[in-house]
């Protein structure tokens, strides 16, 4: 076994880190994930995440959590309405659309990134997780590396792998091709709006426990449920990345002022929104790795999910690329058809590059065709195919 009596590091304890690390246990592989949080409960999770038939929930199966996956699930959560910026409906599949079709390449469930993660972790051995572990360096040592953390800590590890987001530290290791800006950015709001049912009525009602996708002049509007009673919200439109920097989005009196400059053909309602967030917004400029980015496998040092091919989320592919990086990139270092790490790791990478530069060009042409003149009826027309 190419894993026999090596260490392994996974810097980064996100979905691909977690679900990496569960599938590399059952393969009895020496397996520890450094992440940057304080502890389990200290990071503020962010709006739903749907789990592809092909990708997240393949993973799910291999790493034999797929029934713990429906006790977590929200059903009804994939349901959705589309509207303009002045909440028209124009589409809705609260009717008719199943509530549960596991197999079918059609039904993404959706489940919230709290449960998920949680669910993740108690597949876990005990201790597998090393929290506090924020990652700043690492230097050669022997034939592995020696990692250092911002709390003075250190950790040798034979093999490291980077799941440690966008702004992966790991990645600088492996190659020098930067991301580029793909002319789109977004606004956050990660907790959102609490107790919806009273807090803001007639959002709610529209949710139905699903999703809204509102579009007009350019610019898309996403309002999501949350299983908590609250709901996050986004929003993204075509704009230089540099005239947003002067905002300070942890104010809301910036914010609203904004808002109502760069959306003053929406509808006073989605203001509502911005007046009852709880929490700070947080500035999204969208990225993008090259589609056609490659580099010279090392022998000890691989990445996956974000860290290796950051794409727009217009697609949905992100997390389920990362989990499905994490599933192929276990079965590559577990197989002994390769003679070595070096070799297991190339197979896997030239794989991952191939498929996720297909996942991010369909995620560039999405956030196109989402943040155009006549996007509502171009996702009209996507949607309706696709139902009928």
């Amino acid at each position: 076994m190419l894993l026999q009596n090596k260490k392994i590091a996974i810097v980064g304890g996100g979905p691909g880190g977690l679900t990496l690390a569960r599938l590399l246990q059952l393969k009895d592989a020496n397996t520890q994930v450094y992440e940057r949080d304080l502890n389990k409960d200290a990071r503020v999770q962010g709006t739903t995440l749907d789990l592809h038939e092909e990708s997240g929930l393949k993973a799910l199966r291999q790493a034999h959590l797929l029934d713990a996956f429906k006790k977590n699930y929200r059903p009804g959560a994939d349901k959705m309405i589309i509207v303009n910026e002045h909440a028209k409906i124009f589409f809705s599949d609260h009717e008719g659309k199943p509530e549960e079709d596991f197999g079918s390449e059609h039904f993404r469930p959706e489940i919230d990134r709290g449960p998920l993660r949680k669910m993740l972790l108690e597949s876990l051995q005990p201790d597998t997780v090393v929290w506090d572990s924020q990652f700043v360096f690492m230097e050669k040592q022997n034939d592995g590396w020696l990692l250092n953390f911002k709390n003075g800590t250190s950790a040798y590890a034979d093999i490291v792998i980077g799941a440690d987001g966008a702004n992966s530290k790991i990645r600088p290791y492996i190659t020098d091709i930067k991301p580029f800006y793909s002319g789109i950015s977004g606004i956050l709001n990660v907790e959102g709006v609490s107790n919806s049912e009273t807090t803001v009525p007639n959002f709610h009602k529209l949710l139905k426990g699903g999703k809204i996708m509102a579009f007009g002049g350019g610019k898309t509007f996403t309002v999501a449920s949350k299983g908590d009673g609250s709901l996050a919200f986004y929003v993204s439109y075509k704009v230089d990345e540099s005239r947003l920097k002067n905002i300070d989005f942890a104010d809301k009196t910036q914010v609203l002022a904004w808002f109502k400059k760069d959306f003053a053909e929406w509808d006073n309602m989605w203001q509502e929104l911005f007046e009852n967030a709880e929490t700070t917004f947080i500035l999204i400029p969208i990225y993008c790795m090259p589609l056609d980015q490659t580099w010279q496998a090392l022998p000890n040092l691989t990445m996956l999910g974000d860290a290796a091919h950051l794409m727009p989320p217009f697609a949905g592919e992100g997390v389920n690329m990362a989990m499905l990086d994490a599933l192929e990139l276990s079965d590559c270092l577990c197989n002994e058809k390769f003679n070595d790490i070096q070799t297991a790791i190339a197979f896997y990478e030239n794989q991952m590059r191939k498929r996720a530069a297909v996942a991010a060009e369909e995620s560039l042409e999405n956030g196109d065709k989402m943040h155009s003149a006549d996007a509502l009826q171009k996702m009209l027309a996507f949607f309706s195919g696709a139902y009928s």
